[in-house]
This record gives C-alpha cells, structure tokens and sequence, in this order.
C-alpha cells in the first residue's frame, strides 16, 4: 500500500542572506558565548507558576496555537547533527523531513513500511485518557524492557516530547480515521484530505495570526498566495530549509509558551516539574500518558459550547492564550531538564543565541537593511515582557557589543512587539480585548516566503489543486480554522 510522498527532494539546510557577514559579539569563543549567555538571561523571566485564571502576558491567540507551531517544525524540520559546540555549516546539515507540509511526521513512511502504526488502513490508537474529550486515547506504544518507558510508534518520536502535542498527534490520527469512516475512500485519498486540510488551515489561519497583514499583503495578488511575489527565499532545483527561519525566525513560539496549562477541570501542570515550587510533576513526554489528564479542548481552542455541556460547566472553563510574542521567555524554559537537554546551558533562550551564532547568522539590522527595511533602532529593541504599561529596558544595557548588531532571533522578537493588534476574544464571562504582537517586516517575511515557498514547491499539494475548500468540522460559511480540524477529529 503506497504512501505517496510528496514531490520535493529531502534537503539540505541552506542561507536565505548568503553574502551578509556572520554576527559577532566578542573577540574570541568565551567571550561571545559569555555575551550571549548574559543576554540569554535577560531573556529569561522570573519564576512565575502557571495559572488557571486571567495572566497579564496572554495574547489573543488560543493556546493550542503555540503548540500547531511545534507539530508544523516538526513536519519540516529535523536537524539532529548541528552542535552549540562547535560552528556548523548550514549547507552540510541534512534536513531528516522532507521540507514540504505532508504530514511524514504522523504518515511516516505508511502502512506498507511501517505495518505497526497501522490496523489496515487506519491508525492504531493507544489506551483510553480520561477527563477531557470523552473519547481521547493514548499514542500506540510498544512493549518496552523492564523499567524502561513506553515509546510512542508514530512518525516523527518528538511529537511524543511534551503531553500536549502527543494529544494534537492523536487527534491527527482520529482525524484520519474518521475520514476513513464518513466517507469511505481509499488509505490515498483520506491521507491527501487530511494533508490538504492540515495545509489549509496552516496557510489561512496559522499564518495570518503569527505575521502581520502588512506583510502578508506584500505576497498576495488578488486576493490569493502569489508563489511570483516570493523575494528572497529562492533556490535552484529543490528547496532548502534557511537556516535563518530554522534557527531564528521560526523560534518564535518559545516566547509563546505559558509556564503552565490547564488541561481540564482536575489538572493544572507547569511545562516541567518543579518539585520545589510544589509540582512534582510536569508535562514532559516519551512515556505513556497519565490517564488522568486527557485534554480538554476547548481550554486551548475556541470551540463551541456542546448542547450537553450546559452554562455552569462552560463558566468554569476559560480558554486560555499563547503568551504573547516578545523578548521574554517563561522561567521553566530557563532550567531544561535532562530529558529535554543532554548538553549545557539548560536555558532555552541561551540555546538558541548559541545556536544562531555557531550557524554564522547575520544581525537583524543587516538582514533588514538587505530586505530593504529600515531596522530598529537600539533604543527601539526592548527586552523583558511585552505586558501593557511596562517599561523595558533596551538591549544595551545588556552590552555595548550589541549596538546596531542584535542576534537575528531577538530582532524578530523585538521588532514583534512593535506591529500588535488588538483582539477581542471569548473566555469565561463578558468577551475581553488582548494585545496581540505579530511578527514584522522582517521576521513576518522570513516565516511567510519559507511557508508559500515550501508550499508552492510541492507540486502533490494544495496550492496545485483545484475546486477544492475544506469541510471537515465546518458547519456553517465562516472562515475555516483550526478550530474546526479539531472538532472533526473528536466527531463533533
């Protein structure tokens, strides 16, 4: 049984800005990375415990959104070679994806290669969750040595990393399956409908929350995605992954990340134990799930009320946000536990300044002046929290060494807090209207032209086909969201 791939080459990791000059922050190795390391904990907020009611640094975007980021890198990215050790070249790094949104991290290499994820042509389900959707299962798991955890036997091992982007991938698995059910196609037919559903809501509804209108419009004719209007991210034969979206620009979502969820009405967990705060446990993955913490979707999406749910349950949930898009990353990401990290520094954000210069990224004023932007002034790179009504100092006061010459990652983040709109959104009681940073003319163009361009080089995928609009979960004409991808996947 075939499991047809689609049409672009595994690839390399590439430059979108080849003739710009590496960023550099110190005369030697220690010095840089001691530069980076200071501006890494900047970065880094204090200890805050994660919340079940209102949180000052939410934005206006559903929390699950944070999330559909992850499982989007982890369709188009794997870069397991490259090292904060040692200075890597992009070119000589292999991209284990195919640079293409196919879904191979939840397809694999299908049933016909991999018979243990299947039962026919459905997906195989693992054992039942409790306490949210009523019909949520565990991933299928194989039968480990003694004392040995359970891993999951799905297409790419990450999407097992943290309990919340295991249960998306499971709900990717029941949307297949239910596909399979209503409409009785082949295993090739419900795998395109789910793609081009999953490419559908990436491209209209992911995209347009993360960047700015203003951009998107500059890529835009008509109305429509114009592959034509693609600037910078070019390429000769098959497309690349540049290092400068992997490594910087599409790194946003870490500053998305809450230090804690809801995940329904018994279980509030921060992202990783944090046995001296008084949370022993934490919502780090590649084990079975917890049988008690099923999720409960509509804390993460805004999905609507069941009949059945009556008023008084659906006061008690309150949808909760993504963090909003700033130079701040929550405190648990500060200290990675083992189990995520096996080398130093544990902190997160010290990860990814380390990473983008080993990777020899330009500065963001010199990838802005190349794209023909303005850049930021330093006074205008603000580091902290983008909470209304703070007072951020700016990145020189973490070192001189960063006048007029910011990391590319912290550029986007910057320039973010710069282009926010204001988003009325639903939660428990009267609608409220949040601060919604999204990425600018630099960041914003980066993520949007690997995205149209990725998507445009794939010739199996949607932008090629024709009289074809998603209907899976949508009941009425509103714009079709990912909120409605999910209600399918849990048969609403």
């Amino acid at each position: 049984m075939a499991n047809p791939a689609s049409s672009t080459q595994d690839a390399k990791f590439g430059r979108m800005f080849k003739g710009l000059p590496p960023a550099k922050f110190g005369k030697d190795d220690k010095e840089n990375s001691d530069t980076l390391a200071a501006l890494g904990r900047a970065m880094s907020a204090d200890f805050d415990p994660p919340k079940a009611g209102v949180d000052n640094e939410e934005s206006g975007i559903p929390a699950l959104y944070t999330y559909f980021g992850q499982f989007i890198d982890h369709d188009i990215t794997f870069d397991p070679a490259s090292s904060l050790q040692k200075t890597n070249d992009p070119s000589g790094l292999t991209d284990f994806r195919t640079p293409a949104f196919d879904l191979d991290n939840v397809y694999g290499r299908g049933p016909g290669d991999q018979p243990y994820m299947y039962d026919g042509d459905k997906f195989l389900l693992g054992a039942p969750i409790h306490l949210g959707d009523p019909g949520a299962f565990d991933l299928p798991r194989n039968n480990p040595p003694p004392g040995s955890d359970a891993r999951a036997l799905i297409g790419d091992p990450r999407n097992d990393e943290n309990s919340i982007v295991s249960q998306f991938q499971g709900l990717l698995l029941r949307f297949h399956n239910r596909i399979l059910a209503d409409r009785g196609v082949s295993f090739e037919e419900a795998q395109k409908e789910v793609r081009f559903h999953y490419q559908y809501v990436v491209m209209n509804d992911f995209l347009t929350r993360i960047v700015g209108n203003p951009v998107l419009k500059q890529l835009r004719s008509s109305g429509a995605y114009a592959p034509g209007k693609i600037k910078f991210f070019k390429w000769h034969h098959f497309p690349y992954l540049p290092v400068e979206f992997s490594v910087a620009a599409y790194r946003l979502g870490h500053s998305m990340v809450r230090p804690g969820y809801t995940l329904n009405d018994a279980t509030l967990l921060p992202i990783f134990p944090a046995p001296d705060q008084g949370f022993p446990e934490g919502l780090t993955g590649f084990r079975p799930m917890n049988p008690s913490w099923g999720i409960d979707w509509a804390r993460f999406i805004d999905l609507e009320v069941r009949a059945n749910d009556g008023d008084e349950l659906a006061r008690k949930r309150r949808l909760q946000f993504a963090y909003r898009m700033d130079t701040s990353l929550a405190n648990p990401l500060s200290m990675l536990p083992p189990s995520v990290v096996g080398d130093p520094p544990p902190s997160l954000a010290q990860r990814n300044l380390l990473r983008g210069w080993r990777m020899g990224l330009p500065s963001g004023q010199e990838v802005a002046k190349a794209m023909g932007v303005t850049p930021l002034k330093d006074e205008e790179i603000l580091i902290g929290k983008a909470e209304d009504g703070a007072t951020n100092p700016n990145i020189l006061s973490v070192s001189p060494v960063f006048k007029d010459n910011c990391p590319l990652w912290t550029y986007v983040l910057a320039e973010a807090m710069h282009h926010a709109i204001k988003v009325t959104v639903p939660v428990a009681g009267p609608k409220v209207e949040l601060t919604t940073p999204q990425l600018g003319p630099v960041g914003g163009r980066i993520v949007a032209e690997v995205f149209l361009g990725l998507w445009h080089a794939d010739k199996s995928s949607l932008i090629h086909a024709t009289n074809w609009s998603p209907t899976a979960g949508r009941k009425t004409n509103e714009p079709y969201q990912l909120k409605h991808f999910v209600a399918y996947a849990l048969g609403r």
